[in-house]
């Protein structure tokens, strides 16, 4: 049986990584244990009788309490297993060959969800943006990698959507009753618009022009996407399953906002609000008014809204555990955190999305809630992915056995031609690959996604 515990040196940018092999049994080192100064990224092996230790010198590192008092967290960097690299391979292909002239790519209308070819539907910013988004997370950006052409060509169709849209209208194209508009929401394409955008700056520094181009379109995203809450935090215009459309939104700000645009704080808490507000933690009720009656959409984007505020939560009960401030035994409630300084109404909040997200996590992820509507449509794979980039930013350790689960699953119902697509509802090919994609490489993503955790 394997064990893998992450230990982080005092020392800056020095990571300890031991794994303990061991043919039965938990083997506990004990003793002193002597740290070898060794050049960044090496590695050696110390054989004894009963284990053998690797240690690994990385770049990175957090640390989180394990049996030895720390905390095991995601690695910076995580491989992808040779069967998933050639499922994502071949799902760009097939990819790359659906992009149309204008640099864009469809998922079709609502009308026609029976229309599968890729260049037989009228392109949309929502579609586009998941793809290149894809590309992105894949390894492409606009100077690098097998498909940074098609990430380039991908760009400038979205950034044409926006310059070109009215200051007074919401919506950033003038197209209505695509799939993911009627599905999610009419607001979905500023919203996937906007998170591509996000995703990007930090590729764009060798062109400040562009770069600038490309923030002033997110500014813009991000008006749009404000203006269209609603009083009780979700948004506009929702579709058939609207609160993926709530909950991507609220994932768009946040992302935003870690990359400096002005976001309005009161706007981005009434939407956390709102999601959390979907699932109770004591009984496990899931609100699914605006989630078509699927309890997988709406917990999805519950565990998505909660991850940041109850990974803040957990770290600092971490500490307080010790500095002494609290027992080991102690647990997360209100009154803990009213000791370490939160104000009531602030213990309330965090308690809640620690609880929420503790809760929605697990709910997530039971075989029964993954099947969603009864077979996978575009909504499907969207939840998969807000679930797994929730345990992410959360610096979630369960985040592993989650990406070995999904990427089986995910695997299993790949087309020969290498797409997916949807059986209800959402059921474009590119959406659905695009969305798939970017959850089988999930783990090329993890430095980005752990870092919107963090204050």
């Amino acid at each position: 049986m394997d064990y893998d515990l992450i230990l982080c040196a005092v020392k800056p940018k020095i990571q300890i990584v031991m794994t303990i092999l061991k043919t039965s049994g938990l083997a506990l080192l004990a003793g002193s244990m002597l740290i070898l100064a060794m050049p960044q990224s090496s590695k050696t092996r110390i054989p004894t009788s009963s284990r053998d230790i690797t240690l690994c010198i990385t770049p990175r590192g957090c640390v989180f309490r394990t049996i030895f008092g720390e905390e095991v967290s995601i690695p910076s960097r995580y491989p992808t297993p040779g069967k998933v690299q050639y499922a994502i391979d071949k799902g760009l292909g097939w990819m790359i060959q659906a992009q149309q002239a204008n640099g864009g790519w469809g998922a079709g209308s609502h009308q026609r969800q029976d229309v599968l070819d890729p260049h037989a539907v009228q392109t949309d910013p929502a579609t586009t943006a998941m793809v290149a988004m894809a590309l992105l997370r894949t390894g492409s950006t606009l100077t690098s990698g097998q498909y940074r052409d098609e990430l380039k060509k991908a760009l400038f169709y979205l950034i044409d959507e926006v310059e070109s849209t009215p200051s007074d209208r919401l919506k950033i194209t003038p197209l209505s009753g695509t799939q993911i508009q009627t599905k999610l929401g009419n607001h979905i394409d500023a919203v996937l618009t906007a998170q591509f955008f996000s995703n990007l700056l930090d590729h764009l520094d060798h062109d400040q022009t562009l770069k600038d181009r490309v923030k002033t379109s997110l500014d813009q995203c991000v008006d749009k996407i404000e203006r269209a809450q609603n009083d009780n935090g979700s948004f506009k215009g929702a579709g058939w399953a609207g609160v993926l459309q709530s909950s991507m939104a609220t994932t768009a700000l946040e992302a935003a906002e870690h990359k400096g645009i002005e976001v309005e704080r009161a706007v981005l808490d009434k939407a956390r609000e709102y999601q959390k507000s979907n699932y109770n933690p004591s009984t496990g009720d899931v609100k699914m008014e605006e989630a078509a009656g699927i309890v997988l959409y709406s917990v999805s984007g519950s565990v998505r809204s909660s991850a940041k505020e109850a990974r803040k939560v957990r770290e600092k009960m971490a500490d307080a555990k010790k500095e002494g401030q609290l027992g080991e035994d102690a647990e997360v409630s209100i009154e803990n955190l009213v000791l370490l300084g939160y104000s009531r109404d602030e213990a309330m909040r965090y308690t809640t999305s620690y609880q929420v997200y503790e809760s929605s996590k697990n709910k997530a992820q039971e075989d029964a809630v993954m099947d969603g509507f009864g077979n996978n449509g575009g909504e499907e794979f969207l939840s998969y992915l807000q679930t797994g980039e929730s345990l992410v930013v959360n610096n979630d350790g369960s985040w592993k056995q989650w990406y070995q689960n999904i990427s089986n699953r995910l695997m299993s119902i790949q087309e020969e031609n290498g797409s997916w697509r949807g059986h209800h509802c959402i059921t474009s090919p590119v959406f659905c690959t695009a969305t798939t994609l970017l959850t089988l490489s999930v783990n090329n993503d993890i430095e980005r996604l752990t870092s919107l955790g963090q204050e």
